[in-house]
């Protein structure tokens, strides 16, 4: 039996809030959230993203936009 997860689909993805977690980012784009996080942390992200304090959060329509032209 498989574990293997599959991410949300790029319909569910253009529902989602104006941004998400990094964790939630890295689930739409099928990579594990450390590797996002530390993309992030480089600015190497391909994903828009924004600093509340210590958290940081991806804005959905960049996500959007990485997904329809990948």
């Amino acid at each position: 039996m498989s574990t293997a997860t599959v991410g949300p689909t790029l319909a569910e993805v253009r529902e989602w809030p104006a941004t998400v977690s990094v964790p939630e980012a890295a689930r739409a784009l099928g990579v594990s959230k450390s590797h996002l996080h530390d993309l992030v942390k480089r600015g190497e992200a391909p994903v828009r993203t924004l600093s509340f304090g210590t958290s940081r959060r991806v804005v959905t329509a960049s996500l959007v936009h990485l997904l329809e032209t990948n």
